[in-house]
């Protein structure tokens, strides 16, 4: 189990909650849409959000969203050490950069003092694109790893350790790869993520790969899905990643059937209505609609309620695993409804 770094209000690390991350994509400089965003973000259910900060003007602009959300906020640094310093000490609750961009030791250490004055953690950030030249020509993940455990010691040397680290590649095997590595060598906490993972569903589809294998092996502390355009499309992937793997599990999940021709009705339609009336559930229930009786009841028998198609606009109503009625078809959705609302409220589910 990874060593537990706060930053602010969340608890990364030692086994807590993972948390799930974006990166606002308006000009910092904008602050309305910039408020706008990150306020978006956080009815979204994004946990911690990055602004990358490039100039001084910048970090003066990021004085407007600084204490402003319970939401942390990290800044993005790249080579100007200086902007980091600031930014420790205008309220920003955690530092991302990567140390070889930073310069010399002696910036490094700059940075460390501010952060540790100013409470503020480090996420040691390693992608393929910024890897110092002495690691160029090796295997890419064993370059991610050793990069990072490079950059590790040196905040080491300085008495840092409220350190969390990332090694991220667009090619998944190379991310996983790396990570696994990592993993083995330190106890810090893992911040998951595919970079430029590219959009729609090619880049949620890479991420969901990389990120999954490694949260399967119990490796990954808080999660990105870095995905090009509304970054809102990344906490949506995120969680259902978070979902799928089964930590997650406070929200309706419906299980259902490809259907086949024994299928007598509308069950995308039936599902499809489930999916949004439930959209907004924060309990855990699962719901399995399926097409006939050939997988129906088996696949039903450890869902909280389940219906499986019969013939004549009739269908077999489930719950935990049992049989209990024959409903029409049309009254299925608002039966599960009804049960699930049930469920969340306590009530007593009458058979």
């Amino acid at each position: 189990m990874s060593k537990t770094v706060k930053i602010k209000n969340i608890k990364i690390g030692g086994g807590n909650r993972i948390a799930v991350q974006s990166m606002t994509n308006t000009d910092t400089l904008d602050t309305d849409a910039t408020l706008a965003q990150l306020r978006s973000l956080q009815a979204a259910g994004c946990d911690i959000a990055r602004i990358a900060v490039s100039c001084d003007e910048e970090v003066e602009a990021c004085k407007k969203y600084t204490g402003v959300f319970d939401m942390p906020l990290v800044a993005d640094i790249q080579f100007d050490y200086r902007l980091a310093v600031r930014c420790a000490e205008i309220g920003f609750d955690k530092i991302r950069f990567n140390p070889g961009n930073i310069g010399d030791e002696r910036k490094v250490e700059y940075t460390v003092d501010a952060c540790k004055a100013n409470k503020v953690p480090i996420r040691i950030g390693v992608n393929t694109g910024s890897l110092e030249k002495e690691f160029v020509g090796m295997d890419r993940a064993d370059a991610l790893a050793q990069s990072a455990l490079k950059h590790v010691r040196l905040l080491e040397k300085f008495g840092f350790y409220d350190t969390v680290i990332s090694v991220k590649s667009s090619d998944v095997k190379t991310t996983v790869r790396a990570y696994r590595k990592l993993a083995e060598a330190v106890d810090y906490p893992l911040h998951l993520g595919v970079t430029e993972s590219g959009a729609d569903e090619r880049g949620t589809v890479r991420s969901a790969v990389g990120i999954g294998a490694l949260l399967v092996d119990g490796i990954g502390d808080t999660v990105r899905v870095s995905l090009s355009g509304d970054p809102i499309n990344e906490i949506r992937a995120a969680r259902l990643i978070l979902q799928e793997i089964g930590i997650d599990r406070d929200y309706c999940e419906i299980i259902s059937c490809p259907t086949c021709s024994r299928c007598k009705y509308d069950l995308k339609k039936v599902v499809d209505e489930l999916k949004e009336k439930t959209a907004d559930v924060r309990t855990g229930v699962k719901v399995a609609v399926m097409g006939c009786v050939v997988n129906g009841p088996g696949e039903a028998a450890d869902a909280d309620f389940g219906v499986a198609g019969g013939s004549g606009g009739k269908a077999a109503l489930f719950i935990n695993g049992k049989v209990v009625r024959t409903i029409k078809t049309e009254e299925i959705v608002p039966v599960l409804l009804d049960l699930i609302k049930r469920k969340i409220t306590n009530d007593k589910v009458d058979i």
